[in-house]
């Protein structure tokens, strides 16, 4: 994962927690609304800044290397 990934990936993750904190979400139905608006706010921050850099943040690197175990 590169850097803009790790840091997209956390954006994503506070989105989704205060949306779901700001609804009161309950249950799997509520906190999946808040998941879908919390990774539609990031979507739209990473096509902007793809489009302004003309650079793909999703890199396709796996954080574990060939050589490494898998658990």
């Amino acid at each position: 994962m590169s850097e803009a990934e790790l840091i997209f990936t956390a954006l994503v993750e506070l989105s989704t927690r205060q949306i779901a904190e700001t609804e009161n979400a309950e249950g799997i139905g509520e906190n999946k609304k808040a998941s879908v608006k919390g990774g539609r706010i990031v979507k739209k921050a990473r096509l902007e800044l793809e489009l302004e850099t003309d650079k793909s943040i999703i890199t396709g690197e796996n954080f574990f290397k060939e050589d490494m175990p898998k658990l």
